[in-house]
């Protein structure tokens, strides 16, 4: 794949061309030269677009695309390419399909259903069997098949033990393991943040307690075990102190958030839209607020989308009875560009990518092409139109997004609207 980049302002404090306007010449997948201005005798393929913008390629730490078992709701394939159309150049696909992804035999399946295309897909396999959290899953195998983390996608290890085995076991091979933050028991049938607006829409509801519990006994056994922990999507203030604390003790955890926590509260449910039924729950905006200082004091290492589609028969049915989750790749960068500067939600989508063992590449000649292309100024109503997943379940429709991604350029591809 060879092709010329016209006039693009690199968005990369990694690159000596960093807030540099220039051509970026690719041959065979590779930059082969940077310059103000490069001429194309062998008649490259040349892109050219509206205040181009260009970074490394971005990250997303939790996806769901439903297949295998659930394709109705979202394909590998056409996942992947929602992605690329969406800027992202590897997504880690979380195990919540049918069966569930916890083995050698199912990492090897997604892996191979991801060849050839743009993007990188990373599998995360199942912590548990079944994701049952009854007996640990074959973790070590998975490992050698390609997983990168360990992860019973939204599903709480009730049992501390298991969690405690768990941390060590998967420090013998530097394993990552995943923990969703929710104590069951406290969250009991609760289906939005237990507040002042559940009380009056007569909604159960899952307190912050739930969370706080869960990311507590998971600290003090991390700390315990010396283990390698993520906790992803955190949604509560206190959340967030914690996991600083944990960190001033030096203990190797890393947290995401959800990128429709930063932005929504729990405000936005009085019409009973089950596109915001989402778990964790949309919390007050003294949620929000902590979560994006979180974000800027890097307590919170990394965004992510946690896109799930669900399907409408499963999702615009009565609140209680809908299906958590929404889709988010679509939305993720003009969503960011509501909250942060162009520099920090470029940080943001691509600060996860060492954690989870993917490699980061700056934008430097000699250096494969793993690159995403943008304008990060237009703003525009978010709409059906605007979504490429089989599924349409969307928190943002209908809001005031900023930015535009016009596609990537990896593994020697290129995947342009």
């Amino acid at each position: 794949m060879n092709a010329l980049i016209k006039s693009a302002t690199i968005v990369d404090s990694k690159s000596d061309f960093h807030n540099e306007t220039v051509d970026i010449l690719i041959e065979k997948g590779r930059i082969s030269k940077i310059a103000k201005q490069i001429p194309n005798p062998k008649k490259f393929k040349e892109i050219k677009r509206d205040n181009l913008h260009v970074s490394q390629g971005w990250f997303d730490s939790s996806v769901s695309f439903g297949e295998p078992g659930y394709e109705e709701r979202e394909t590998i394939s056409n996942g992947l390419k929602t992605a690329a159309h969406s800027g992202f150049t590897a997504v880690a696909l979380n195990a919540n399909s049918n069966p569930v992804i916890d083995s050698y035999a199912d990492i090897t399946f997604v892996k191979s259903k991801a060849q050839d295309h743009a993007v990188s897909l990373y599998p995360i396999g199942a912590l548990t069997k079944l994701s049952e959290g009854k007996d640990l899953a074959e973790l070590f195998d998975m490992t050698n098949a390609g997983a990168i983390a360990f992860y019973d996608y939204q599903q709480p290890i009730s049992n501390p033990n298991l969690m405690k085995i768990a941390l060590q076991y998967a420090s013998n091979f530097d394993g990552l393991v995943c923990s969703f933050p929710q104590e069951s028991r406290i969250s009991g049938l609760g289906v939005a943040n237990e507040h002042i607006n559940s009380t009056k829409l007569g909604l159960k509801g899952n307190p912050a307690l739930a969370e706080e519990l869960q990311v507590a006994r998971d600290l003090f056994l991390l700390e315990y075990t010396e283990g390698k922990l993520h906790i992803p999507t955190i949604s509560t203030a206190k959340s967030v102190k914690l996991i600083r604390a944990a960190k001033a003790k030096k203990l190797d955890v890393t947290c995401s958030v959800a990128i429709h926590n930063l932005v929504f509260t729990d405000d936005v449910l009085h019409n009973f839209d089950t596109n915001y039924k989402v778990l964790p729950p949309l919390r007050t905006q003294t949620d929000c607020d902590a979560l994006i200082e979180g974000l800027k004091d890097g307590t919170i290492d990394m965004v992510t989308t946690d896109h799930n589609p669900i399907d409408n028969e499963h999702k615009k049915i009565e609140f209680d009875y809908a299906e958590y989750g929404t889709i988010g790749l679509e939305s993720a960068f003009g969503a960011l560009q509501t909250l942060f500067t162009t520099k920090k939600t470029i940080s943001l989508l691509t600060q996860g990518k060492s954690r989870f063992g993917v490699t980061e590449t700056s934008i430097k000649a000699d250096a494969m092409a793993d690159l995403t292309l943008f304008n990060p100024d237009n703003t525009f109503e978010f709409s059906t139109a605007t979504i490429l997943s089989r599924s349409k379940n969307s928190a943002f429709l209908g809001y005031t997004l900023k930015g535009e991604t016009y596609g990537i350029i990896s593994n020697n591809k290129i995947v342009l609207k």
